[in-house]
């Protein structure tokens, strides 16, 4: 109960979210005592020290010392407080910065896992998909024996350099030119992408053939051969680039040849 205006350290825990063991410590410390102490040796602290615990506790979230708070409160001046308050708001706008770029990245990656969670893996289907942003790379050299992991390199590289404020931890995607996939090669990609809502490229609006299958990075050739045959068959032509993805690879599945995959062969009606 208070005490006038002070508080017994049970209710001073209470009040300020923290605990009497803790109360304890920075009394012994020197960071925070008791506003005065009664015969019988209880404590009591005062409502101002509600801001002093809210402080120290603040500080400490953000990664400072019980030293370092301790040092700071004994040679407090108003421009010193203000200064170091200035530095850990900058110290927190970075967090809420890179919190947001998790939020982002989790949030695309459950969308994925989602999208494909109630589909039949042997259908093929037409659907018309909206825009969708991405980060989309130039077209990939293997010249001189380099390979798709070269070629993923490169890309990194490339995005890195031509768009620094673009997060890179998004999944990587396959993109093949749609000639190509009429001959059924599907081996390397032309390219590579990555969605993202800050991209600059798009993903266009189309009719989309959209097929999957099961395997792993870069078995995808017997997919192309059934979805050749499928738009064949149902007066479709492939009318552009094609966009193949991985919704449930190594994030989500333990076993690298069981990897799920889609592609996305962009469609428009035979001409009568």
């Amino acid at each position: 109960m208070a005490q006038g205006a002070l508080f017994s350290v049970k209710d001073f825990a209470k009040f300020s979210r923290t605990t009497k063991d803790t109360l304890l410590h920075y009394d012994r410390i020197g960071l925070l005592s008791p506003e005065m102490r009664s015969d019988n040796k209880y404590r009591y602290y005062s409502v101002r020290s509600l801001a002093v615990v809210n402080e120290i506790r603040t500080l400490q979230r953000l990664g400072m010392t019980l030293d370092e708070i301790r040092e700071m409160k004994e040679n407090r001046t108003p421009a010193k407080t203000a200064a170091l308050f200035s530095h850990q708001i900058e110290k927190i706008d970075e967090r809420i910065g890179e919190w947001l770029r998790a939020r982002k990245l989790l949030l695309t990656l459950q969308k994925i896992i989602h999208d494909v969670s109630n589909i039949d893996e042997d259908s093929i289907t037409i659907q018309f998909l909206p825009a969708e942003a991405i980060v989309l790379g130039g077209l990939n050299d293997y010249s001189r024996g380099k390979n798709a992991y070269d070629a993923l390199l490169n890309f990194y590289n490339e995005v890195s350099d031509k768009y620094p404020e673009i997060d890179l931890n998004f999944p990587v995607w396959g993109y093949f030119s749609g000639e190509r996939i009429k001959r059924g090669d599907a081996v390397w990609p032309d390219r590579y992408y990555f969605y993202n809502p800050e991209g600059y490229d798009r993903k266009p609006a189309s009719l989309y053939a959209i097929g999957y299958t099961r395997g792993g990075y870069g078995r995808s050739g017997t997919l192309y051969s059934r979805m050749n045959e499928f738009i064949d068959k149902n007066g479709f032509v492939i009318s552009g680039d094609v966009y193949e993805e991985y919704p449930l690879n190594e994030i989500s599945v333990a076993e690298s040849d069981n990897y799920l995959i889609r592609a996305m062969i962009p469609v428009r009606e035979k001409k009568k």
